[in-house]
């Protein structure tokens, strides 16, 4: 009993001490990165106001490192993102706001079956936006030396568009890792794409009209093609060489015209692709799931599926996407 005693006190007093070093070295990586932002046309007074309150949050660190050791198979990770709950809700909010989406779908060609899946993957349609203070969350994250250089990026952005009043500093709450609002935008893909819409002189990407605006902004830029589809499942042939198997979402590798896999997909003819796509197969649970089929699930997918990956860099999420997409294509 002493023992047990003994060693939950010395728990208890490594990670005080832990914390306390970490809060002190991150009060002076705060000293000296005021200087950089300073430097990056920061404005003292607005560094002050935004800056004053931040902290440095351990358990954000907690989230960075962590590493599931299990990963449900995809069709049930698929499955629990498109159930009828979440299509009912989606249609919900549509009807609600259906002649503001019809127009963006409109205006940027970009279907509202597509925004709508988006929203309510990333955030259950608004209902799941993040509590965290993304200050305190980009600047710990900035702080750590694991990824400092991309999140001091970031966090100098978001201090760019706090400085020219782009964006309310004081609404940003949101994820772990920096991203705001109904579509779970990072400071970059704010500068660059997000809209202010409704012409209120302030782009709130919590409201519907600007984040559906700016949502569809993001992906029509990077190049996405209306009607035009993702993925389809398949049934692949045993003889398939393993080089065409892309189980990664860093990048789809061995990119070929849909007729080129047509002698290794056994369903192909009931597929009704046009042969000149541009394609590649995905099959996303070897790897990661226990005593995974090496060639089920297979999926080909297009440069539409490949866009979804630069929204989120997840084979299951882009494909959960898609077929939320689908299903709402029947419902509305």
């Amino acid at each position: 009993m002493k023992i047990a005693k003994l060693l939950i006190l010395f728990i208890f007093i490594f990670f005080n001490t832990f914390a306390y070093a970490n809060n002190e070295d991150f009060n002076n990586w705060l000293i000296d990165f005021k200087k950089v932002a300073i430097k990056n046309n920061i404005s003292e007074n607005t560094f002050e106001l935004v800056m004053r309150n931040v902290k440095f949050l351990p358990k954000v660190i907690e989230y960075d490192r962590y590493q599931p050791e299990f990963y449900e198979d995809t069709n049930t990770y698929i499955s629990k993102r498109t159930s009828i709950k979440k299509i009912n809700k989606g249609v919900k909010l549509y009807n609600k706001n259906k002649k503001l989406i019809d127009e963006v779908d409109n205006k940027f060609q970009v279907e509202k079956e597509l925004l709508l899946a988006l929203m309510g993957i990333e955030t259950n349609f608004g209902l799941y936006l993040g509590k965290m203070d993304i200050l305190s969350s980009l600047s710990t994250l900035s702080f750590d030396k694991r990824r400092s250089e991309f999140f001091t990026r970031e966090l100098l952005t978001l201090l760019k568009l706090i400085e020219n009043e782009v964006i309310n500093h004081e609404i940003l709450f949101g994820s772990w890792a920096g991203a705001f609002g109904n579509f779970q935008f990072m400071p970059s893909t704010i500068k660059n794409y997000a809209i202010d819409y409704d012409k209120s002189n302030i782009i709130d990407l919590k409201s519907i009209n600007d984040s559906f605006a700016s949502a569809a902004n993001y992906i029509n830029k990077i190049g996405w093609k209306k009607n035009e589809p993702c993925y389809l499942k398949i049934q692949l042939s045993d003889d398939i060489p393993k080089v065409f198997l892309n189980t990664s979402a860093k990048k789809i590798k061995n990119k070929k015209k849909a007729k080129f896999f047509k002698k290794f997909i056994i369903n192909y003819k009931d597929l009704k692709i046009d042969d000149n796509l541009r394609s590649a197969i995905i099959t996303p649970d070897i790897d990661i799931v226990d005593n995974a089929e090496p060639l089920s699930p297979a999926f080909i997918v297009f440069d539409n599926y490949d866009l979804i990956l630069k929204w989120n860099r997840s084979l299951r999420f882009a494909l959960a996407v898609c077929k939320l997409k689908n299903k709402f294509k029947n419902e509305l």
